[in-house]
């Protein structure tokens, strides 16, 4: 992990488009603006994960779907 110490207004830059600046710091806390194309999501590490999570989810097959599949397998349907 690269640690760089930035003071307002100062930015870093990644790659060739995406731009990060320090905009605001107050205690423990730091307003940053990121600017990247619109084709790179930009989200907070929380929101990542919970779009991750629920990608997986989705993608999961339920159980009973499975056994309705297999119910309409060929071989069961020539057997009728």
């Amino acid at each position: 992990m690269l640690v760089l110490t930035r003071k307002v207004e100062e930015s870093i830059t990644i790659g060739n488009n995406i731009t990060v600046t320090v905009f605001e710091i107050k205690g423990n806390q730091i307003k940053l603006g990121i600017s990247a194309p619109k084709n790179i999501p930009v989200n907070r590490t929380e929101v990542y994960e919970s779009i991750m999570k629920e990608n997986i989810r989705a993608s999961r097959t339920p159980d009973d779907l499975e056994i309705l599949s297999e119910l309409f397998t060929t071989d069961n349907l020539e057997k009728e």
